[in-house]
């Protein structure tokens, strides 16, 4: 009895044992220096100052990897064969990715807009058919703040597949404007008090010079393109004050604005 006992321990117990100790061994260790790995990584990401929210995520998911990669090791040290075990997260990670497909989109933009930053927070752009300030940058959505002071979430993946238009990217921006007067109205007139009304406004940039140019012989007005530059908060400012400046001066100079208009004719036919 005693013999069958001793070989019971010698061909069973004292293997187990070691093999257990060892796998406890490599999942402490692995554990240990997944730490060390992680610890390194985020001052390598601090000192390339990225983005705090990719650096939180970078080091979850290869917290999450190298974890999966210690058991692993530590289960094959038991004799475990890991092959299926292997396939199964395998299988379980395919299903998972076709069911959060648009999630994964999401979340696959959200990484490329932090990283690249065609945009940052506090810009007004125009991007996923929305116009706004950004408010809130995350790795599945974007949280702009629209003009009449509504919060639109907006997903991330719908931003970067299509064009994005950051409007305070550069500080300087140029007003279009185009404003049409009469035919029988004194041209040189007219575009002398565009350009005395700009030079009158401390808001317009002297460089780049402002552009006042005649640019269409339209059905019922002269057009003029009046362009000129500003610093990009001074934009809609300009704009709307220019606007109002320019209807005023021409209404006191005895300039008209046309405004469409159509000649019909009337036949009499006699019975």
């Amino acid at each position: 009895m005693d013999t069958f006992y001793a070989d019971y321990i010698d061909a069973y117990a004292v293997p187990w044992a070691i093999n257990i100790f060892f796998a406890l061994a490599i999942f402490l260790v692995g554990r240990g220096l997944a730490k060390l790995v992680l610890n390194l990584l985020d001052r390598i990401l601090r000192k390339a100052r990225v983005d705090q929210m990719l650096i939180n995520f970078i080091s979850a998911i290869s917290n999450v990897l190298m974890l999966l990669f210690v058991i692993v090791a530590a289960v094959d040290q038991l004799g475990v064969d890991t092959t299926s075990l292997i396939a199964v997260v395998g299988a379980a990670g395919l299903a998972v990715g076709l069911a959060l497909q648009d999630s994964l989109k999401n979340f696959a933009a959200g990484v490329l807009l932090i990283v690249f930053r065609p945009f940052k927070e506090g810009d007004f752009i125009e991007a996923g058919g929305v116009s706004g300030i950004v408010e809130h940058i995350s790795i599945f959505s974007t949280i702009m703040r629209t003009g009449d002071n509504r919060e639109v979430v907006v997903p991330n993946g719908g931003i970067y597949s299509g064009v994005i238009i950051n409007y305070s990217k550069r500080a300087t921006r140029r007003v279009d404007m185009v404003f049409g007067i009469g035919y029988d109205a004194d041209l040189l007139k007219a575009k002398r008090i565009f350009g005395e009304i700009l030079a009158a406004d401390e808001r317009v940039l002297a460089e780049p010079a402002p552009v006042i140019a005649v640019a269409a012989l339209a059905d019922s007005s002269v057009n003029f393109n009046v362009r000129p530059w500003v610093k990009s908060a001074d934009y809609w400012p300009v704009l709307w004050d220019t606007t109002e400046k320019v209807k005023l001066r021409l209404d006191a100079e005895g300039i008209s604005i046309p405004f469409p208009q159509m000649d019909v004719h009337l036949h009499k036919q006699d019975a």
